[in-house]
């Protein structure tokens, strides 16, 4: 089998607008939560929610291409950008037949639908823009990034709801390591900060009004965000050969379905999948140092999460440093643990341990290190990113230090 390397990354989220600043901000424990800015947001219960600030899409893309482009495509196009300029490929001949995309997201062109929505339903207006279906299809954001590069391989999206992004990786992975592609851009988009979307979330009752705070015993829910965040994976021969700069290396993968209840976790299916991730990987517990948990701020996902990882890790437990980085950037959904693989990448290429902030008391059921409020020191040879999705839908990603 084939090995798997990380050469190129970009993000667009509520902390920064690249990777650099996504790093900085973690790295200072900085909170990109805030006020919403979003029409209709008096009629809210949760008036919060990591929003991208600042966005000017006329900055990114030309008068033609904007008809075209919902939000979280926007995102992921700007994202896919980024990842690709660093990996300093490009994409012609049998290359680019050999080389695919497989974003995650949860949502699509969710800001289309609420728009159109509410001009055929509050407006009532008889017509829409003739372009609607091809801006809020969930594969659109995959088909842009596909069409901007030339990436002619197998290209298509995954929608998991939270675990998209980590679904998306794992199968680049796969596919990469199975010689069904060379390079896949890969990662997750999600733009749900409208109206209709957070009233949508409303109704299940797990979103905090005031703060997103994973593992404290003070936490009362989550606390949406959006954003996007892109990887160039690649043939770990190919990228030797070219000499390019090597992120990190992606070693395992597994998912599991915990086939129980469409919303409560299962302590199984998340430890059947971290075990997974282990083995396909062929690590010893005691060889990981760093997880990025899920860490959503529930009381039931915390809890849930925090009991498999001691099952599967016993005594070792202890030992890692956990950290949910979702109290910076928001829970971004299908797009969530993409940006949270940049806190694994930042770990295993500077040793900074990205804390969890927004932690204020002690839950005897959370009692493992979730490295509270300020970031860490720490060499990190081998790291864990946990997605854990409403269906009992779980994804589990292992990376090592760039070899």
């Amino acid at each position: 089998m084939r090995r798997v390397v990380i050469t190129g990354a970009g993000t667009v989220n509520a902390l920064a607008p690249d990777v650099a600043g996504t790093y900085a901000a973690m790295a200072e424990g900085r909170c990109g939560i805030g006020a919403l800015d979003i029409p209709d947001k008096d009629r809210l219960l949760v008036q919060i929610g990591a929003q991208v600030q600042g966005w000017q899409p006329e900055a990114h893309f030309s008068r033609q291409e904007l008809p075209l482009l919902d939000r979280f495509a926007q995102f992921a196009r700007v994202a896919a950008r980024q990842a690709v300029d660093q990996s300093g490929l490009s994409f012609d001949g049998e290359l680019a037949d050999r080389s695919g995309v497989i974003l995650g997201t949860a949502g699509g062109g969710l800001g289309t639908t609420d728009d159109t929505y509410r001009a055929v339903y509050a407006e009532g207006k008889n017509r829409v823009h003739p372009l609607v279906v091809p801006r809020l299809m969930h594969s659109a954001g995959a088909s842009h990034v596909a069409m901007a590069h030339n990436l002619r391989g197998p290209s298509f999206s995954v929608a998991s709801a939270c675990a998209s992004s980590n679904h998306a990786m794992g199968l680049a992975f796969q596919m990469i390591r199975g010689g069904g592609a060379q390079v896949m851009l890969t990662g997750g988009s999600e733009a749900m900060l409208c109206f209709g979307g957070i009233k949508a979330w409303e109704g299940l009752r797990v979103m905090s009004q005031t703060a997103c705070r994973p593992f404290s015993l003070t936490r009362n829910g989550m606390v949406q965000g959006e954003g996007a965040a892109v990887f160039v994976f690649e043939d770990f021969d190919h990228a030797r050969a070219r000499g390019a700069q090597i992120l990190a290396e992606v070693i395992g993968f597994a998912m599991t379905s915990d086939a129980a209840d469409i919303v409560m976790p299962s302590q199984d299916g998340a430890a059947r999948a971290i075990a997974g991730a282990l083995r396909d990987a062929g690590l010893k517990a005691d060889q990981v140092g760093y997880i990025n948990a899920h860490g959503t701020g529930t009381a039931a996902n915390d809890k849930t999460e925090c009991a498999a990882l001691t099952q599967v890790f016993g005594s070792h437990a202890s030992q890692l440093m956990i950290s949910s980085t979702k109290a910076m950037h928001g829970h971004i959904i299908g797009g969530t643990g993409a940006v949270e693989l940049l806190a694994c990448l930042m770990a295993l290429q500077q040793g900074v341990i990205a804390p969890t902030i927004g932690y204020e008391a002690a839950d005897p059921d959370c009692a493992l290190d979730v490295v509270p409020n300020v970031a860490r020191q720490a060499r990190v040879e081998v790291a864990l990113s946990n997605a854990f999705a409403f269906g009992g839908l779980n994804a589990v990603l292992a990376l090592r230090r760039a070899p």
